[in-house]
């Protein structure tokens, strides 16, 4: 069996989270199950990890890796950015606070939406 880690790093402060990253924890909430059980016939066993950061490592919140490589390195044509972020400018208190991004083919996504890790994940491990 190949092992391929899900890991889903993001920013936690009193047990909340930011909006880019509730829609992302609900994204992969989605979908990591579903691709353990599809990719499992063809030799893969998926596991999910979560790793919360602290304000010290914001830039590092949102991340999604497989198997320690971004999710924006697998995908063609994909690639990180940042844009400011009204709830992490709440954990913070700076009102310029930004937050990560996933840029791919002219389309910004704050919350990486679960076909992107689907596709990500089938791009990887030729599982789906």
């Amino acid at each position: 069996m190949q092992q391929l880690t899900i890991e889903w790093k993001h920013i936690e402060l009193n047990g909340e989270t930011c909006l880019r990253c509730t829609d992302t924890g609900e994204a992969l909430d989605q979908v990591v199950e579903q691709l353990a059980d599809e990719c499992r016939e063809s030799g893969w066993d998926i596991s999910f990890q979560e790793t919360i950061v602290g304000i010290e490592d914001l830039a590092d919140s949102n991340l999604i890796l497989l198997n320690g490589h971004p999710l924006e390195s697998i995908l063609p044509g994909a690639a990180a950015s940042e844009s400011q972020c009204e709830s992490c400018c709440d954990f913070t208190g700076d009102p310029l606070t930004c937050c990560r991004t996933i840029e791919i083919d002219g389309f910004s996504f704050e919350g990486i939406p679960a076909y992107l890790i689907r596709q990500a994940v089938c791009e990887l491990a030729d599982c789906c």
